[in-house]
């Protein structure tokens, strides 16, 4: 007789009603799906709900029919020891059927009910089919894109997009063009015969943008450029900057393990680049089958089981869906091991995200080479090596005229992408968190910001300290502008790597604030609590 954890799990955020059942004691997933496909343009909430509505029934019964073929418990029993479901996020019309579908089965079978997230059932399923401990997850798909991590004991929200999810973003390119939903598929096809072409690339930190490539690519159709060329370029632009911020993510965390998850991350060309990235960095990469990375209720199952056998269950009462259901809102209750943060030598060389850097205390230099990318495009690698050594080179510089103590630059080569810099600090302030520390950088933002350029990438990782000064560094993705809205980005960027890397980051998130205030305009601040409020980041203890 199976002693294991048997669960029905029922998913539908958007398009793919399914249900599933897993056996903790075989692995075993049965997965039933039905997908709405409209016959023209997106995704469409009320016809996707009407699909829902048809479907859940069916792929329901189907699952309940298995459960109940394959369960070898005395009769009378359910087949299943809970009903986990996808309570968001997603399209609440798709969301409330399935949560419906989901009380009603709950009460007939007489067995409780799991709430689960979708975005962090990606994760797990990632997590759960690799066997990685500690992973770093880059989650691809229609309507998201995030970079999490495990911390304190939630997926934190190290980057995600700033506009639209990265299918979303690709799906508006392809209706322009014509064709029918889903875009990604199309566009990975006809990229097989295209050339590249430049595309604009937006990364801030680990956050990334998508708008911006999205009306240049369809301009440079509408000018006549081939649409294999254009989507070749799509392909090489979007997936070279989520390998580039999953890589500052692992970077970040000292983490040396990456899972993908999501719709998108059936392209094989993202696999291959994530994968390339990861055996070049020394890193293990996973991407589940393809039947766990499009939405299905497998993931939502298996997920279940593990909150169900430490009894995170819902009340009925307590079981309204919530299509902003963000993944860093969740009590990972299934987990008890808390990562240790990998540190560096402060001898030798050390890998950074986009550099190599050999440290020479004695000689009291630094010698910085950005290494070629073989995961992006030759071209776009160049560019962007050479691009941000340049700019590293000049804001370095200007920042020391703004009185932000920087590493003095004492030779450049752009051709090269090679910087000899000044050593300084003794440690990266990831390791040596207070909120002095994150005080002195939020006064050095803030006089960035004065001088009308940011920083670009203002992690714990690019600041040194030593006992008298906080340093810093790495200014490869600054730029000058005088919009509120990229000063504000600025903090964010420094506020997610605190929450990334400390293990109580309420103190230091209000410090960084209260160091910018001192220096910098309220009105940078005010436009942060905006953006906060977007529903894009979650409180953590911080007050602006």
């Amino acid at each position: 007789m199976s002693t294991g954890t048997r669960i029905l799990g029922i998913e539908g955020t958007a398009w793919a009603a399914s249900a599933a059942v897993y056996d903790s004691a075989t692995d075993d997933v049965f997965i039933e799906s039905d997908a709405y496909q409209p016959e023209s343009g997106g995704i469409h909430p009320r016809e996707a709900a009407e699909h829902m509505h048809d479907a859940i029934p069916r792929v329901v019964a189907t699952a309940l029919e298995h459960a109940r073929e394959t369960s070898d418990r005395p009769a009378g029993e359910p087949p299943v020891d809970a009903i986990a479901f996808s309570r968001g996020p997603g399209l609440g019309p798709c969301l409330r059927v399935v949560g419906t579908a989901a009380r009603a089965l709950s009460q007939t079978l007489d067995v409780p009910l799991v709430g689960v997230n979708h975005m962090v059932a990606h994760l797990e399923i990632g997590r759960h089919t690799s066997g990685f401990d500690l992973p770093v997850c880059l989650n691809a798909s229609g309507a998201n894109a995030h970079l999490l991590a495990y911390r304190n004991g939630r997926y934190r929200v190290l980057g995600e997009t700033m506009d639209t999810g990265v299918g979303n973003a690709i799906d508006k390119f392809t209706r322009h063009v014509g064709w029918s939903h889903p875009g990604g598929p199309k566009v990975e096809e006809a990229a097989t015969d295209g050339e590249y072409v430049d595309l604009p690339y937006v990364v801030k930190g680990m956050d990334f943008s998508f708008s911006g490539i999205m009306s240049a690519a369809k301009q440079r159709y509408d000018d006549g450029v081939p649409v294999e060329d254009v989507c070749y370029s799509l392909q090489e632009t979007i997936f070279g900057m989520l390998a580039e911020v999953s890589e500052r993510a692992l970077s970040l965390t000292g983490g040396d393990e990456l899972v993908l998850g999501g719709g998108v991350a059936q392209n094989a060309r993202l696999r291959e680049m994530l994968e390339e990235m990861c055996e070049q960095r020394g890193a293990d990469f996973h991407a589940p089958e393809a039947r766990f990375l499009r939405d299905n209720a497998g993931m939502i199952a298996v997920l279940g089981a593990k909150m169900y056998e430490v009894g995170d269950v819902l009340p009925i009462e307590e079981s309204r869906v919530d299509p902003n259901f963000r993944p860093d809102q969740v009590p990972v209750s299934w987990r008890t091991d808390e990562p240790e943060l990998a540190i560096g030598r402060e001898n030798g060389t050390v890998q950074g995200a986009e550099a190599t850097v050999d440290l020479s205390p004695e000689a009291g230099r630094a010698t910085k080479r950005r290494e070629v990318k073989t995961y992006r495009h030759p071209k776009l690698d160049d560019r962007l090596r050479r691009e941000r050594t340049r700019i590293e080179a000049r804001l370095t510089s200007q920042a020391r005229r703004e009185g932000v103590p920087t590493p003095v630059l004492s030779d450049v080569d752009s051709r090269e992408s090679r910087l000899v810099l000044e050593y300084v600090g003794d440690r990266d302030l990831r390791e040596s968190l207070s909120a002095d520390r994150v005080r002195d950088v939020g006064r050095h933002l803030a006089n960035l910001h004065r001088a009308g350029f940011v920083h670009g990438d203002p992690t714990t990782r690019n600041v040194r300290t030593s006992p008298e000064r906080t340093y810093l560094i790495d200014f490869g993705l600054g730029y000058h502008t005088d919009h509120v809205e990229d000063y504000a980005m600025d903090l964010h960027v420094f506020d997610q790597s605190l929450v990334g890397t400390a293990s109580d980051p309420g103190p230091l998130r209000r410090a960084v604030r209260e160091g910018y205030r001192d220096a910098g305009e309220e009105r940078v601040l005010d436009r942060l609590r905006e953006i906060e409020g977007r529903g894009r980041y979650v409180d953590d203890g911080a007050e602006s």
